[in-house]
């Protein structure tokens, strides 16, 4: 299930789109890295209301079909975090691509500026599917003019101490950084919604 969001205040949204990434898997409520941009943001001085649309487990054809409820909340910036799953169930990257391309545009069409949360994947994946899956980012952030962050786990991935035991999420102190990392590549958007 998706975090409730927090009652609408009149600020304008933030929508953190995505997967387990996004919706803070295995981390205590109020620590995953929407959470965290939040309070970055507030200790920033944003008016921006972060809300967390992330559902655990989620593909990129969960978000297309989730496409409503978030155009509902009516977001000036998406920070769009799908694509993991799709990788790591070896699924088409094609297809993957397709529906983050089907996302941007529903975004863009609605008024909304996206920040692409490019990804990759483990090792064991092969260098030639790693390097296509980490490609469809580029490629669409080229496409879609929007701003993108090469990898989203950037300083966390590959760290036991900011990793929980499966190696796929964050802990909360990882979220944290991720949240930094967010915070840099979304505070141009900010400065010009």
């Amino acid at each position: 299930m998706a975090p409730v969001p927090a009652p609408n205040d009149g600020r304008p949204v933030i929508a953190a789109f995505g997967d387990s990434l996004s919706a803070g898997f295995g981390v205590d409520p109020g620590r995953s890295f929407p959470d965290d941009l939040q309070r970055d943001l507030n200790a920033a001085g944003y008016k921006y209301r972060v809300v967390n649309l992330g559902v655990s487990g989620d593909t990129t054809t969960d978000g297309v079909e989730r496409l409503p409820s978030v155009l509902a909340v009516r977001p000036k910036v998406v920070i769009l975090e799908f694509g993991g799953n799709d990788g790591l169930r070896g699924l088409p990257i094609a297809d993957a691509k397709q529906n983050l391309a089907k996302m941007i545009e529903a975004l863009q069409s609605a008024g909304a500026k996206v920040l692409l949360a490019g990804m990759t994947l483990p090792r064991n994946y092969g260098p030639e599917y790693i390097h296509s899956f980490e490609q469809m980012y580029v490629e669409l952030a080229k496409q879609y003019h929007v701003a993108r962050i090469p990898f989203l786990l950037d300083g966390v991935g590959g760290n036991p101490n900011l990793m929980q035991a499966d190696g796929l999420h964050p802990t909360a102190q990882g979220a944290e950084i991720v949240a930094g990392t967010v915070m840099r590549y979304i505070t141009p958007l900010l400065k010009t919604s």
